[in-house]
């Protein structure tokens, strides 16, 4: 059956043979892709067809007839309808394995290379897969006397409600309470995507492991109404509160926060310990989301870089520092590129809390900054790449052929597009000489994934 003939809503019988990108089914029937949320290797099932692509299509499970054994019980009670989580319901180790095969598709079919499973190891799991991502971003929609914050569903602005999330460090609860109660006695509107009108857009939520919490505001003011109340309703129902902040944000679209933040109350920031470093989390700052998980990646680059006293580390896409100063012990220098304002003064604060001399950080896009550094005759040893899901540009491949560093340590949360940057440094003379991904993103799709090139 080909494509054109596949109709919307039509049944089928299918039986799943492995998990995608997403961690949903992925299904044939007669030369045709099908995906399917909620769908396990092995599974007979009867699907309706929802979607249909010239050379794909989605479909949903009617009904299932045959269950796997690595079926699981979802652990949170809007999880067959929030869009935060797409694998509670798959056992913990079968997500693991599902990542590690995205990693190894990738670099062999997008990357092209030549690499034997073994090439590949397990991926580094979670101890705890739950209670681990320190960032939380809930919408905020209904009205001011019945206000509903949650998580959209999956491919939707459609808002699901929470009253917590166990897959957040610290319980929600609190601050979900105080905000419900605030704007109900206060008349706080929520913001209207489709009209453009209201007040509040999202309550970002920011947390550490030793219990602290940032909550931060994204409004379309930078005033807010009844403070105090919002303050005091914080204080008594999350003992771990320590500030409060707005950010502006008046843009339509799907931005959350502004590009500037204002402290209401309390702390401006909070801080986590990484690797016996402590660093900065602001309210707008990059920071990975796991940070136990970030650790175990942290220490895998370093392995990998195999750094010595002498050598000089250029980390690209430094953000706040964090890569650079858990480098900066094991090496002579550390240059950090970063765009972001913000994010290059809190890498500076933190080398300074840290008692860390040896790095310097340049305020400006690594696809100008790098190549200017060479030019100007920089010949660094290892080059950490850490580009956000984009990868990185062209003229940042030139430099490293340029350049040729002995290794680049690439970290990615994107593989494809890490799998296509290294197949442009190959040519170059540079070969994959060890990979090692690491589960950040327990029971969501993706899978951070680091690589050592050498020439």
């Amino acid at each position: 059956m080909a494509a054109a003939t596949l109709q919307k809503n039509q049944i089928l019988r299918l039986t799943c043979e492995r998990l995608g990108a997403d961690l949903e089914g992925v299904c044939h029937h007669d030369g045709l892709t099908l995906f399917v949320p909620g769908i396990l290797p092995g599974e007979t099932f009867d699907a309706r067809v929802l979607k249909v692509q010239p050379n794909y299509a989605f479909a949903r499970i009617e009904s299932l007839l045959e269950l796997s054994n690595d079926r699981a019980e979802p652990f949170c009670p809007v999880y067959d309808r929030c869009g935060g989580c797409s694998g509670q319901h798959i056992r913990y180790q079968l997500t693991l394995e599902a990542k590690r095969q995205q990693v190894f598709d990738n670099l062999t079919r997008v990357g092209g290379l030549t690499l034997t499973p073994d090439d590949v190891p397990p991926v580094l799991g979670a101890e705890s897969p739950t209670h681990c991502r320190n960032k939380a971003s809930l919408p905020v929609s209904g009205s001011s006397q019945a206000p509903v914050l949650g998580f959209y569903r999956k491919r939707s602005h459609d808002l699901v409600e929470i009253d917590d999330c166990p897959i957040t460090l610290l319980s929600l609860s609190g601050v979900i309470k105080a905000i419900r109660q605030w704007m109900r006695e206060n008349r706080i509107e929520p913001y209207n995507e489709r009209t453009h009108t209201g007040f509040l857009r999202h309550v970002v939520v920011r947390q550490n492991r030793a219990g602290d919490m940032l909550v931060v505001l994204a409004a379309t003011s930078a005033t807010l109404p009844a403070r105090d109340a919002l303050v005091h309703g914080l204080q008594q129902n999350e003992p771990g509160f320590k500030g409060l902040h707005i950010s502006e944000n008046k843009l339509r679209g799907n931005a959350i926060l502004g590009p500037k933040s204002r402290n209401l109350f309390g702390a401006d920031v909070i801080t986590e310990t990484l690797l016996g470093l402590q660093f900065e989390i602001t309210p707008l700052s990059f920071f990975q989301v796991n940070p136990a998980q970030t650790e175990v990646l942290y220490q895998t680059a370093i392995r990998f870089a195999k750094l010595s006293a002498g050598d000089t580390v250029v980390d690209a896409y430094a953000g706040g520092g964090t890569v650079s100063l858990c480098m900066a012990r094991h090496c002579q220098r550390v240059i950090g590129l970063e765009i972001v304002p913000q994010a290059v003064e809190s890498a500076r604060v933190n080398a300074k809390a840290n008692g860390i001399q040896n790095t310097e950080f340049i305020t400006d896009a690594v696809e100008t900054a790098l190549p200017k550094l060479i030019a100007d005759g920089l010949r660094p040893d290892v080059v950490v790449l850490d580009p956000p899901r984009k990868g990185v540009e062209q003229p940042v491949i030139d430099a490293l052929l340029e350049a040729r560093p002995k290794r680049i340590v690439y970290i990615s949360c994107h593989v494809p597009t890490q799998a296509r940057d290294i197949a442009k440094l190959v040519p170059g003379g540079y070969r994959m000489t060890a990979c090692q991904p690491v589960d950040m993103f327990c029971y969501a799709g993706g899978v951070e994934n680091v690589v050592c090139l050498e020439c």
